[in-house]
C-alpha cells in the first residue's frame, strides 16, 4: 500500500483524536467545577433552576431552591457554579455597584442647562394622538380643516345653472 491511500485514514484518526481530547478536557473542567462546590454558593442546574448549595456529599448535592424548599440533586445535574454577583443579579435582581456614573436613556439631560429644565420644555409640546381610528369614526368627527371649509362654503352664494327641479 502506498502512503497516498493511507493518508485519508491517518487524517480521520487524527481528527477523531483531537475531538475526543477536547471533549475529555471539557468533561474534566465540569467535574472540577462540581467538586469545588461549597455550601452557600449559587448554582444553576442543567434544567435551568437556580438554587443555593446547602450540603455537598460524594455523589449528591442538597440545594435550597426557596424558603422551605430543599432538593437533592446528583452532582452531574449541576450545570454551573455561579459567582455571588452573578447569582444575585439573576435571582434577586441586585446589580453590583461597579457603575458609579449612570448613563441616561436619552440625550436630553445631557444638553439641558440649569436655566430651562427638560420638563418645562416637554410640557409645552401638544399631546399627539397616535391611536388608530376607524373610517366611520373619521366620518363622524370632521377635522378642523373640513369644518372651516364648510363654514366658508356657507358664506358664499351658491351658483346654479338653472332650476334643479327641471332635471
Amino acid at each position: 500500500m502506498s502512503l497516498v491511500t493511507l493518508l485519508p485514514f491517518i487524517v480521520l484518526i487524527g481528527a477523531m483524536f483531537l475531538m475526543t481530547r477536547s471533549a475529555k478536557k471539557k468533561q474534566q473542567q465540569a467535574a472540577d467545577m462540581r467538586n469545588h462546590m461549597q455550601p452557600g454558593s449559587g448554582v444553576r442546574t442543567i434544567g435551568g433552576m437556580y438554587a443555593t448549595v446547602k450540603e455537598v456529599s460524594d455523589d449528591t448535592v442538597l440545594v435550597d431552591a426557596g424558603p422551605g424548599v430543599e432538593l437533592l440533586f446528583a452532582k452531574n445535574a449541576i450545570g454551573a457554579v455561579l459567582s455571588d454577583d452573578e447569582y444575585n443579579r439573576i435571582v434577586h435582581g441586585v446589580e453590583h455597584d461597579l457603575k458609579s456614573d449612570v448613563v441616561p436613556d436619552d440625550a436630553s439631560s445631557l444638553t439641558e442647562t440649569d436655566d430651562e429644565p427638560a420638563a418645562a420644555a416637554a410640557s409645552d409640546d401638544k399631546a399627539v394622538d397616535f391611536s388608530k381610528k376607524d373610517e366611520k369614526d373619521e366620518a363622524e368627527e370632521p377635522s378642523d380643516d373640513a369644518v372651516a371649509a364648510d363654514a366658508k362654503a356657507d358664506d358664499e352664494p351658491k351658483k346654479t345653472d338653472g332650476d334643479a327641479e327641471a332635471k
